[in-house]
Formats: C-alpha cells, structure tokens, sequence
C-alpha cells in the first residue's frame, strides 16, 4: 500500500501509536503520582480518601485543611512548574539547534532571579520575614515577574546575539550561556552584599527553588501562562521540526527562522522569568526531559513537546515527593534535589558530545 492512494500505511499507524500510547502512560502516571504525592508527608492520608475528597464524594473535615490549602496547591505547582520549564528547554534546544539548551544552562534562570532580588531588595516588592515557611512574601509579584522578565530578555538577546555569529558551536553557546549565569549571579550577591541580615537571609532562601511557596492565585497565574506558552509551542511544532533539518532547509520550506527563534526565545524567557520569580531558582529540569523523551518518541516535535510537557511534570511533582520525605518532617527544597540529580546527566551529555 503506498501513500499515493490516500490511506495512512499500518506501519505508520504504529508508528505514531506508540508515540501515542507513551504520552498517555506518562499522564496516567502523572495522575496516580499527583493521588499518592498528596497521600504522603508528615501525616499520611489514606490513598482513596484523597481520591475521594478530590472528586467530592465524601468531605472529611480531617483531610480538608492539609489537602486543599496545603498538599494540593503544592503538587499542582510541581506540574505546573515542571511543564513550564520542560517545554521552555525544549523550544531553547531546538530553536538555537543546541542539545544543551535550557533556561538554567543558558543563564536565563539566573538572570531571572537577578531581576527578582533587584524587585524585593531595591524596589522593596517583598515583605521580608527571618523564620519560618515564609521567608519572604512577595506583596507585589507582579512587578517582581516583569523586572525579571526585563533581565530574563537581556540575557536571551546575548545568547541570540551569539547564535547569529558565524560558526558558532555548541561549545561557544554552553560557554555563554555559563558567562552569563556567573555575571547575574555574581549581580545577586552584589545585592545581597548591600542587604540587612534579614532581607539577606529571606534572599538566600527564595533562590532556593520551592514549589510549596506558591498559593492558589499564583498557581493559576503560572497556569495561565503555562498553557498559553506550550500552546504556541504546540502551534509551531511543525516549524521547530523544520529547524532542526537546519536553516537553510528551513527557509526553503517558507518557515521564517528568524522571526520564529526571536519569539519562541521570548516567550521561552518569559515562561521561565514567571515561574523562577515565584518559585525561585529550580534547575535542570528543562534540560534534562527533553533528552529522556527523545529517548522514548524521537525527535518529531508533534509528539517530543507534549511528551516533554508530560515528562517535566512528573520529575518535578516526584522530585518534590522526595524532598517531602526524605527529612521528614523537615521539607528538603525540591531545588537541591533537582540539581544533585540533573548534574550527573549533565555531565553524561558533555561526555556523550552532546548527542541526541
């Protein structure tokens, strides 16, 4: 059977039915891990009983404090979060055709929270607290996100500066994207040096990357924003499948590489400035799920965007998990637990010759 008789063969049916099929497991797994992530901490919950108080069949006045103002939020924004970030990596890997691309590889995440300790220690957009949960509050977060999103723009117009010089090599981009990292980094402390004890300590903690610091407004917030950012990516998958065959190529099948790269890196930094202002600093995330989907379903973007998305947020909500139980019950950052496990695989990339 051949195409030209206008039915889709059997074995590309399959094809395409595998890719399918694995993307449905991962938000089956996403949904039995969101049921057990709520069960589990301090106090355990009966697993049918969070089940049962989710879809409202039965309201325990026992579990209705901890699940819908504390452990729900919480593992949402770990979805959320991990969405965000997942599918912000693999626009950035494919828009600049560089296997390492994400906005924690590329600066764009320190530069964000750059831009949010400048909101809270200079423009005084954060009510400062020593102890506790709430080190810092952020009673203005919206103009917290839009000066990070002013600095998450200034390092992603040096990394589109470098991409357009002539040879430039995945090496020279990481390279960049580590110069950048260091100098907003190297800006944060430069503030943190001109800052009391308390606005110090409250500085130091938000970098940490925390999803149980979001509340229900700021969830939806990052939600909104989440799924209108993977909606274009999704838009565009053809035109991202384009790019990778090389500019060039692209150009020849109509698709306007420059504009795409500038407004996917835009909005790429954008979706990374929201969730970094409220969550503070959560790395490897973007990095590391795209290379374990492409493992899985390729490299065709119809099904690696989706699957990232799916994938980013199951790492994150189980790397929060963890963090939860670890120390229980202390809560471990869920930042430090991304970060001791996205380095090795960082390290396995560099030595693999950053290969696909």
């Amino acid at each position: 059977m051949h195409l030209n008789d206008g039915i889709i063969p059997e074995e590309y049916k399959k094809y395409t039915g595998r890719k399918v099929s694995i993307i449905v497991c991962g938000i089956v797994i996403l949904f039995l891990l969101l049921i057990y992530s709520i069960s589990v901490g301090a106090v355990n919950i009966p697993f049918f009983e969070v089940f049962e108080t989710l879809t409202l069949q039965h309201q325990s006045a026992q579990w209705q404090t901890i699940i819908w103002n504390i452990r729900l939020p919480q593992a949402l924004t770990a979805i959320v979060a991990g969405a965000g970030l997942a599918v912000a990596g693999v626009a950035m890997q494919s828009i600049l055709r560089n296997p390492l691309g994400s906005p924690y590889t590329l600066g764009i995440s320190n530069a964000a929270a750059f831009g949010a300790a400048f909101s809270v220690i200079i423009l005084g957009t954060g009510s400062m607290h020593s102890t506790g949960a709430d080190a810092i509050i952020l009673n203005n977060p919206y103009i917290t996100t839009i000066i990070a999103f002013v600095f998450c723009l200034i390092a992603t117009g040096i990394i589109l500066a470098i991409s357009k010089v002539r040879g430039a090599s995945p090496e020279v981009m990481i390279l960049a994207g580590v110069a950048i990292g260091s100098l907003f980094t190297a800006g944060t402390m430069f503030l943190q040096y001109f800052a009391d004890d308390v606005q110090l300590a409250a500085v130091v903690f938000w970098t940490f990357g925390d999803v149980g610091r979001a509340d229900w407004n700021e969830l939806i917030f990052m939600g909104i924003v989440t799924i209108v950012c993977s909606l274009y990516f999704l838009m565009n998958m053809w035109n991202y499948n384009a790019i990778d065959a090389g500019d060039e190529t692209a150009k020849g099948l109509g698709v306007n590489v420059e504009r795409i790269r500038l407004v996917g890196m835009v909005i790429s930094a954008f979706l990374s400035a929201v969730i970094v202002s409220f969550l503070g600093v959560i790395g490897f995330i973007g990095l590391v799920c795209p290379h374990m989907t492409r493992r899985l379903i390729g490299d065709d973007h119809r099904f690696l965007i989706p699957g990232t998305i799916v994938a980013g947020s199951i790492l994150l909500l189980a790397s929060d998990t963890a963090a939860r139980l670890i120390l229980a019950p202390h809560i471990l950052p869920v930042a430090i637990l991304t970060a001791f496990m996205g380095a090795p695989i960082f390290i396995y990339l560099l030595i693999r010759g950053y290969t696909r």
